[in-house]
């Protein structure tokens, strides 16, 4: 097919508005009004390699979720299953961090809706809704805390036996090896906060040597009131785990 051609399908198949721009040897942009929520365009070459012509966005995509989150955190928890299912959905190939769909049977047009589609999905991770706030928090807390202590003198989601056996008030990370363990929650929204707050009530109540460590996703974006009865049971506190991860790393580290 000639680039002409090329260009032609992808207007019947994705949009009147696609254009086709050469840009070096076997080498096109395609521009697309497909965009990210926030705004931005993405990114789609059209070149030809051995195995014939692929789309790709040289690593744009990865590029630009990476300003506005840390790129380790792309490829964890609920972050890392949008971007997979997307990938896997449209059957999108990660190339060492660049993205790639080759064209099948001079199927442009349908390539290129895929692809396009595939890249927008990914951009989901930088608009979460708020059902995934929560989990989105949980994964990263326990990111933080596992680049910090190691393996075992940490228990995630750690009960006493002997006290509570059906686990109603299990600690979000217990860092053992120390003769007071350091009790640490992870506190996103309201509920948490009134949960942790009862748990650190009761755990003390059973005379169990601990330490209480809150972690915060937002102090201030909580119910005040909610926050004040929790200031009355953990004094070791800190209000958002990413403006506050060198320091939270400072505290853990000289304790362990």
């Amino acid at each position: 097919m000639t680039i002409k051609s090329i260009e032609q399908d992808f207007i019947e198949k994705v949009s009147e508005m696609v254009q086709v721009i050469p840009d070096g040897k076997d080498r096109f942009r395609v521009f697309t009004p497909f965009m990210f929520d926030d705004g931005d365009h993405i990114s789609i070459v059209l070149k030809k390699e051995k195995r014939g012509w692929v789309l790709s966005d040289e690593g744009h995509t990865y590029m630009h979720l990476t300003y506005d989150i840390d790129e380790s955190k792309l490829f964890t928890g609920q972050r890392y299953q949008i971007i997979s299912n997307a990938l896997d959905t449209f059957n999108v190939r990660d190339r060492f961090g660049e993205l790639i769909l080759r064209v099948q049977d001079d199927r442009f047009g349908d390539a290129l809706y895929s692809f396009a589609q595939a890249l927008v999905r990914m951009g989901d991770v930088l608009c979460l809704s708020k059902e995934y706030v929560q989990p989105t928090f949980m994964d990263d807390f326990q990111l933080l805390l596992k680049g910090i202590i190691p393996e075992n003198r940490r228990e995630f989601d750690w009960y006493d036996e002997e006290y509570d056996s059906s686990k109603r008030y299990t600690v979000d990370c217990r860092i053992n090896g120390l003769p007071e363990p350091i009790f640490v929650y992870a506190l996103s929204n309201n509920d948490r906060i009134r949960d942790a707050t009862i748990k650190i009530q009761q755990v003390t109540q059973w005379d169990i040597p601990f330490r209480p460590l809150g972690i915060f996703q937002d102090r201030e974006a909580a119910n005040q009131q909610v926050v004040g009865r929790f200031d009355d049971v953990c004094e070791d506190q800190f209000p958002k785990m990413e403006a506050n991860r060198n320091k939270i790393i400072d505290y853990i580290s000289e304790r362990i």
